[in-house]
């Protein structure tokens, strides 16, 4: 007769903790006296990264972000903040495309907020290349900028709803992308767009999105914003994307949709360019890491 083997109380395998990642970079230029932009203050946690490359002369320092993490998913947060000070010049871009992942339903929705302090008679860039939303990725972006006097900031943010090239979409999940823009401490801006659930249905609609594959927004903040308004609604009547471009309180605002993402990236940099070339006095050409 076989004995019956006792019960044995063996302790249950710990629940799968699944990395994620809490990044965040504080990066500030100054002009010294004889008003040359240095930089002043760096502190970075990983993922975030910043890169110095040199620049052509003329052009201001360039600060270029990145993500070691390769990609952000449910639950990462990534906290920017940078400063131009009084006078300073500087430009800050992003290595390469953002691309956010696939988000697991229980977990957070992955977060990016970048905040943006310019100081009075100062030139800033933000622009940032394309983040691309993968099928179920649920982001929430903000982005402040403080503005001190007759200080000038071009920014650029895109958005790509799914790699189409490689039969993908961006059919569910979540894009919640706020902006909000003081000078002085006077909310000048305030803008917000909320995609949630099966989104695939807003894209495409006339109303909507109207099948863009990707869309962008352009700022120039500053006293000689409201000039450039002929020159952009121009340059747009030239492009294969439909684009629009209003102003109001010293701000020109600018908006692009475009049914392929290529195209839609070089009518913002042709944008861009115009008005970095226009506003800033600099060449019409962005970073060089744009055309890597």
């Amino acid at each position: 007769m076989t004995a019956s083997l006792p019960n044995l109380h063996l302790p249950r395998a710990p629940a799968l903790r699944r990395q994620r990642v809490d990044g965040a970079l504080r990066l500030s230029y100054r002009a010294d006296r004889d008003g040359i932009t240095r930089l002043a203050d760096l502190y970075q946690r990983a993922p975030c990264r910043v890169l110095f490359p040199d620049v052509d002369a003329g052009e201001p320092p360039q600060a270029v972000l990145l993500t070691t993490s390769g990609g952000l998913t449910g639950g990462d947060r990534l906290d920017i903040a940078l400063q131009v000070g009084a006078r300073a010049r500087a430009t800050f871009s992003t290595q390469a495309a953002e691309k956010l992942y696939r988000a697991l339903d229980d977990e957070d929705d992955t977060r990016i907020d970048v905040t943006l302090d310019v100081g009075a008679a100062a030139w800033a860039e933000w622009l940032a290349q394309e983040t691309i939303l993968f099928d179920r990725a649920r982001l929430r972006r903000s982005v402040t900028m403080n503005l001190g006097g007759d200080a000038h900031v071009l920014a650029l943010e895109s958005v790509v709803f799914g790699r189409r090239a490689m039969n993908e979409r961006f059919d569910a999940g979540l894009l919640h992308d706020v902006w909000r823009i003081r000078r002085d401490g006077r909310l000048i801006w305030a803008d917000a767009q909320h995609l949630a659930g099966h989104v695939q249905d807003r894209l495409d609609a006339r109303l909507g999105y109207h099948g863009a594959a990707a869309a962008a927004t352009l700022l120039l903040i500053g006293p000689t914003a409201a000039a450039q308004l002929d020159a952009v609604r121009d340059t747009l009547s030239a492009l294969p994307v439909t684009g629009g471009a209003t102003t109001l309180d010293g701000l020109l605002i600018v908006r692009l949709l475009g049914t392929d993402a290529m195209a839609l990236r070089d009518a913002a940099v042709t944008v861009a360019g115009l008005l970095r070339a226009r506003a800033g006095g600099l060449p019409a050409r962005l970073p060089q890491v744009w055309y890597c």
